[in-house]
């Protein structure tokens, strides 16, 4: 089904603000998330409200408050998010950094303790349609299930890296995983009964399995990407990622106790091409290389034309902007469930489809 998207932000808002988040807060993790589903990014979108209500009504997600400023030295700086919602503490600190970049043409922060941030490259927009380069990436200190590679215990978590980049045109946004597959996906699949496509797991005992139970009920683990025998790339870079947003933001799996089940730690970085050669320099490279890969001759295998990261995401937003956001019925079920026990009503499809 599809809906409008400024009356499906209304909705999501009421929904969070009706179950105890403050109204800043939700109207932008309402933002995130539908953005979210308008990208195709949809275990991101919607899919999650009825999981952030529940942390609300359980205490996990805290909906009311500021966070803390841990250090500010201008091009730099770290916040304990006290597990306020991940979209509200990154899209602040991600204008903060946007704020600053003018004048330092570098600028990164890290956040701990802070909630679950959504889809990465629902952010990325904010950045490249001014001009600016933006990195994120998150980690879950409380969390364990992707193991170094070549052992069997977990240690890591997915561990997402997201880049944007400014071009003349849709921007070029790289969001990836540094294990196969994600947790959100294990988990559905594994609900559901289905297996992965293919082996992107561990048993217990280290062997390669297609199915998403040896994770979440019998102790296997994720496989990082590049699989079972190029994993050491995707362990890599989730090593990476746990030290930029756990290093720098002095808290993370060496701690001892973490605060709740779901503590990110987030790294984030702003860069302004006008710093360095220029942004018309800067967009003069990324226009020709993005035409460059988009005009390759496509392979074999591949049924249509070679494509940019971001172009299929770009492609889905301006669908939903003209003719609505796609929800899923099961999802859009699960969340009436809630919108019925806080008294608030859903707003009606535009199409069926």
């Amino acid at each position: 089904m599809r809906y409008d998207r400024s009356e499906l932000l209304a909705y999501a808002e009421a929904l969070l603000t009706r179950a105890g988040m403050e109204p800043d807060k939700a109207a932008v993790t309402a933002e995130i998330l539908i953005e979210g589903d308008m990208i195709g990014h949809d275990t991101h979108g919607l899919q999650l409200m009825p999981w952030y209500l529940e942390c609300l009504a359980e205490g996990s997600l805290n909906g009311i408050g500021s966070y803390e400023v841990v250090a500010d030295k201008g091009a730099g700086f770290v916040w304990d998010g006290r597990l306020l919602p991940g979209a509200w503490l990154l899209t602040r600190a991600l204008a903060q950094a946007m704020e600053r970049v003018r004048d330092h043409g570098i600028v990164g922060a890290a956040i701990r303790n802070c909630h679950h941030t959504c889809a990465l490259s629902a952010y990325m927009r904010r950045a490249t349609d001014r001009g600016l380069i933006v990195q994120l990436s998150v980690s879950n200190p409380a969390a364990r299930r992707m193991a170094p590679y070549g052992g069997t215990r977990a240690v890591l978590t997915p561990n997402p890296l997201a880049m944007g980049f400014p071009t003349s045109g849709d921007p070029i946004l790289v969001d990836l995983s540094s294990s196969i597959t994600t947790t959100t996906m294990t988990q559905l699949l594994a609900k559901r009964g289905e297996r992965y496509p293919e082996p992107w797991g561990l048993t217990a005992e280290g062997q390669p399995t297609d199915d998403p139970r040896e994770i979440t009920e019998r102790g296997g683990t994720m496989m990082p990407l590049g699989g079972a025998s190029k994993g050491h790339k995707g362990y890599g870079l989730a090593l990476i990622v746990d030290l930029l947003g756990q290093g720098l933001s002095g808290k993370g799996r060496a701690n001892t106790q973490a605060p709740g089940p779901l503590a990110q730690s987030v790294f984030l970085q702003v860069i302004d091409p006008a710093f360095f050669a220029g942004l018309d320099a800067f967009t003069g490279q990324s226009d020709w290389l993005a035409e460059a890969c988009r005009s390759n001759p496509p392979a074999p295998w591949n049924s249509g034309a070679v494509r940019v990261p971001g172009d299929a995401a770009s492609a889905r937003r301006r669908e939903a902007l003209r003719l609505g956001v796609p929800v899923a019925g099961n999802d859009w079920q699960r969340l009436a469930r809630h919108a019925e026990r806080l008294g608030v009503a859903p707003p009606e499809p535009l199409s069926r489809q």
